[in-house]
């Protein structure tokens, strides 16, 4: 199977927040951002695997600032790890203040999605080509982030 780059599946949302998207503070829901990272990340993830991918779990989502009302939200998701059927994403959120182009980073956040076949079955995907040292940095310490899942996993069971 042909590897791909991780600049091949790399997906970039850029959407509005109005006020139907805000709490009471009136900022923005952190479940809308958490639904925009599920998205990036999981288009992310299909375009890697050019099948439908599914999420298995989601590391940690530590929300830095706020998000506001008006700002312009930019979720970038690219492939940073990929197992045998498996591939973890690292989504990047920032919110752009667009009158005076202040960029906040609200978070970033790793997504696991499973790359599923038609008969509903995890498949295996293609092996990510890391072409720069960051990137072949960041498959290092999600291929550590994925041994630590393991790990929790099978202490879970213990339990």
């Amino acid at each position: 199977m042909k590897g791909k780059t991780v600049a091949e599946s790399r997906v970039t949302l850029t959407q509005l927040m109005g006020p139907a998207q805000s709490n009471t503070l009136g900022n923005v829901h952190g479940g809308l951002i958490m639904k925009l990272c599920d998205e990036a990340g999981g288009m992310t993830a299909a375009k890697h695997a050019r099948r439908p991918s599914v999420t298995v779990t989601v590391d940690s989502m530590t929300f830095h600032s706020p998000v506001h009302i008006g700002n312009l939200v930019t979720v970038t998701a690219e492939v940073t790890w990929v197992g045998r059927t498996s591939m973890e994403t690292r989504v990047v959120v920032s919110a752009e203040n667009v009158l005076t182009g202040a960029v906040t980073h609200t978070n970033t956040a790793y997504f696991v999605y499973v790359a599923l076949g038609e008969d509903g079955k995890p498949v295996t995907v293609p092996p990510l080509i890391c072409e720069t040292t960051e990137e072949q940095a960041r498959f290092e310490r999600a291929a550590a982030r994925q041994s630590a899942r393991l790990e929790r996993r099978r202490q879970e069971k213990n339990d």
